[in-house]
This record gives structure tokens, C-alpha cells and sequence, in this order.
């Protein structure tokens, strides 16, 4: 006589779909030397990449905190070019405004 498998019952059915939907959050399948693998996510803020959402929305003071000078924005150096000065601007012979 043959077994009859049962079928999982509805609470069965919705831990596994919750578990499916949760490995899927958590990883994605790429391929590596010929192979499909599981690697784990990179991580997202509102989803867009972490390293994307820092350089758009931190200031100044936060991004020196945490020593990401390359990310400050650059300002006009003491010894760099001088700012360009307004259009309506008018000098004398020296160069200085008036």
C-alpha cells in the first residue's frame, strides 16, 4: 500500500511563504565561475545604495566626524586661485573694489 502525503495545512503555507519572501530580502543569486550562488545584499537606504545616500544628504560636520574628507565638498583654498568676484563689481588701479 502506498503512502499519502499530507498537504501542509494554511498556518504551514504561510510560514513558508514568509520564509521565502524574507531569504529573498535578504540575498540574491549572481553567477560566479560558471555557478549561480547565494550572496548576501548590499545594503540600501529607501533604496538606494548606502555610499549614494551619504554623499547626497551628509553635512559637513558628519562626514568629518566619520573621516570621509574625500566626500566634503571643496571650498576655495588660502593659497588656491582667487573666488571669482561679482560681475558688477568695479576695481581701481590696484585691483582693489570700490
Amino acid at each position: 500500500m502506498a503512502k499519502v502525503k499530507k498537504k501542509p495545512t494554511p498556518a504551514q503555507k504561510r510560514a513558508k511563504k514568509a520564509a521565502k519572501a524574507e531569504r529573498q530580502r535578504k540575498y540574491q543569486w549572481v553567477f560566479m565561475n560558471g555557478k549561480q550562488v547565494r550572496i548576501k545584499r548590499p545594503p540600501t537606504v529607501d533604496g538606494i545604495p548606502v555610499d549614494q545616500f551619504i554623499e547626497e544628504n551628509a553635512d559637513p560636520i558628519w562626514l568629518h566626524q566619520n573621516e570621509m574628507w574625500e566626500l566634503m565638498p571643496v571650498e576655495y583654498a588660502l593659497s588656491g586661485p582667487e573666488p571669482p568676484t561679482e560681475s558688477g563689481a568695479t576695481e581701481d588701479e590696484d585691483g582693489i573694489p570700490f
